[in-house]
């Protein structure tokens, strides 16, 4: 189950450590980035936060959703607290996970994803977010961190992702 399919996946920085500056979205764009060229997973989708971030990962196995997450939050973690002259724990230790199940959810938690800046108040449109696939989406645009396209069924309801 927690491979082989796609999954929308939020991750939250620890309530007692500050949100993440633009230079720290930076890192984790890196250490995500870092992660897809040596770990066998798609990233279909992706939106950083100051204080969470979303993606969507298809996981093949034998890899999990669950070490890709692992290996992405430790990365990005040691990169930042680096960075920053800190210690510890940066994200919660667990994360949320949704296993997609149509190619009409597919479509709803990408756009989900592309609107979170403008949900949470930090950008007026989903392209004025820098930290955005939305960009990978758009006629021309480059996002600091590439996805992998996907071609997938006409038939919103299918259930093969």
């Amino acid at each position: 189950f927690l491979c082989d399919r796609y999954f929308l996946v939020t991750c939250r920085v620890q309530a007692s450590r500050r949100g993440l500056s633009e230079s720290e979205l930076a890192i984790l764009a890196r250490a995500i980035r870092e992660r897809c060229a040596a770990m066998p997973f798609v990233l279909a989708a992706w939106v950083l936060l100051p204080d969470h971030w979303h993606a969507m990962i298809f996981a093949r196995c034998p890899l999990t959703v669950s070490r890709v997450m692992e290996a992405i939050k430790v990365s990005a973690t040691k990169l930042i607290n680096r960075s920053r002259g800190e210690r510890g724990v940066l994200f919660q230790g667990r994360f949320f996970e949704r296993a997609l199940r149509t190619v009409k959810e597919y479509h709803e938690k990408v756009e989900y994803i592309h609107r979170n800046p403008v949900t949470e108040g930090l950008a007026a449109r989903p392209e004025d977010w820098q930290w955005s696939s939305v960009h990978d989406y758009s006629p021309g645009g480059i996002s600091p961190l590439p996805v992998d396209r996907v071609s997938l069924p006409a038939d919103e309801k299918s259930r093969h992702l």
